[in-house]
């Protein structure tokens, strides 16, 4: 990630949550194609099974979502305690989800809907104080005979069309995302596969020069993005420096997938966001909508859950710094956010006795359960200064805190202060 010339990402960094959302023509087949069940994700089904383009094209013409509720996706985003939203503006298949005056082949003007999604998003999502970005796929373009990915239509792929396609058909629909919907705050790049530095560079660039504030995505290519973007469903093994994002589905697909019924706990996605935030990374979790128009109920269930959590946990997400205890391996209890003078313990699974830290140098002040202040837990701290040695005992009660997870709040004495040294092998 190119530190240099990175625009302000303090609000990205503060929401810590976001929705992510894969909407397109390939949620009229829903994974499956001529009674083929495709393996693993339903928006890479025109190339898994190199469906030609004329005959992809025809899904256009079916393509009538009149459940679309631009006003419910928002509330759904913000009653899961989502502060920013992601949206495929043009995925991989070429098909613009909005109304492109640069190619017909768009929601507007090649489907029944004759509407704008993403306008009509921008709206509710400015009425809601949500952040919105929009993803566009830059390097790959099944649907381009200069675009990276369709080998099967498009047989020569030379240099020159594809600087031609990053030229005309990529800026200008940039221009149009970052003019015609007001302020956007991501533009979220993909698949770097083909695309050289300088073009990484250039697109970057051009999106600044048309809202310098617009966050660029680290999929841009080269290590250039405004923040670091990690692999789907990574979890990275360590803290990150600087601002990162990881990405995340609910089940296996990121486009909607008829089949697709491996749906993650809540419990599985609130232990994934503390994966990342722990780590210094924000949470992008993804929906897939139906051809309807509709978010699928069990992901809608899901998010209200999560959203009721957060209500009462969100101190422990929001602005709050990854863990600043230099640990050698994660906890089995679960995992530790900062924020101001204090620690937030997240709890999964509830030890028997006592919680165990070492290297915290501050004073303790009290311990209580985030969701009820009233609910004290006893602690003691041992210092030998002389070997930099600080060891925090929480005594934990027999029966259970509460429904997990939970969180235990830590307040210190000023800003925690760590001997970092503490869970190396060699020395304090």
């Amino acid at each position: 990630m190119n530190m240099k010339d990175r625009v302000n990402t303090k609000w990205f960094t503060d929401a810590k949550f976001g929705m992510f959302i894969h909407w397109g023509l390939y949620a009229i087949p829903g994974g499956t194609w001529k009674g083929i069940d495709t393996p693993w994700v339903s928006e890479w089904i025109m190339r898994k099974l190199k469906i030609p383009i004329r005959k992809y094209e025809s899904l256009a013409k079916k393509f009538n979502p009149v459940k679309f509720d631009a006003a419910k996706w928002v509330k759904t985003a913000k009653d899961a305690g989502m502060k920013y939203m992601v949206i495929t503006s043009k995925h991989h298949d070429g098909f613009a989800m909005f109304h492109s005056k640069y190619d017909k082949y768009n929601i507007v003007d090649a489907t029944p809907f004759k509407r704008d999604p993403l306008k009509e998003l921008s709206v509710e999502c400015r009425n809601a104080g949500i952040k919105l970005g929009f993803y566009y796929s830059q390097d790959q373009d099944w649907h381009e005979a200069g675009g990276s990915g369709n080998d099967w239509d498009f047989k020569n792929k030379t240099e020159k069309a594809f600087s031609k396609y990053l030229e005309t058909k990529v800026k200008s629909q940039l221009r149009e995302l970052l003019t015609n919907y007001g302020e956007v705050s991501i533009i979220w790049f993909d698949t770097p596969y083909t695309i050289r530095k300088e073009q990484s560079q250039d697109l970057k660039d051009y999106v600044h020069s048309l809202q310098p504030d617009c966050l660029v995505s680290g999929r841009v290519g080269h290590n250039l993005g405004d923040y670091g973007s990690l692999g789907d469903n990574q979890i990275p093994s360590h803290a990150l420096q600087g601002a990162w994002e990881g990405l995340g589905t609910m089940n296996e697909s990121w486009g909607y997938k008829a089949t697709d019924k491996e749906m993650k706990s809540v419990n599985k996605l609130l232990e994934t966001m503390f994966e990342l935030i722990s780590r210094n990374a924000n949470y992008l979790l993804n929906v897939g909508p139906t051809a309807e128009g509709l978010i699928p109920e069990e992901s809608v269930k899901s998010l209200r859950r999560i959203g009721k959590w957060l209500s009462v946990n969100g101190d422990a997400v929001y602005e709050a710094e990854p863990n600043p205890i230099m640990m050698h391996h994660q906890p089995q209890w679960g995992y530790i956010t900062g924020k101001n003078n204090s620690l937030n313990l997240v709890i999964f699974r509830q030890p028997a006795n006592e919680i165990i830290l070492y290297g915290i140098r501050n004073k303790i002040e009290k311990i209580h359960l985030l969701s009820n202040e009233k609910i004290l837990l006893k602690f003691h701290q041992e210092h030998r200064k002389n070997y930099d040695y600080h060891k925090l005992v929480i005594e934990l009660p027999g029966k259970k805190l509460g429904k997990l997870p939970c969180v235990l709040k830590v307040s210190i004495s000023g800003k925690p202060d760590i001997n970092e040294k503490s869970y190396r092998a060699d020395t304090f």
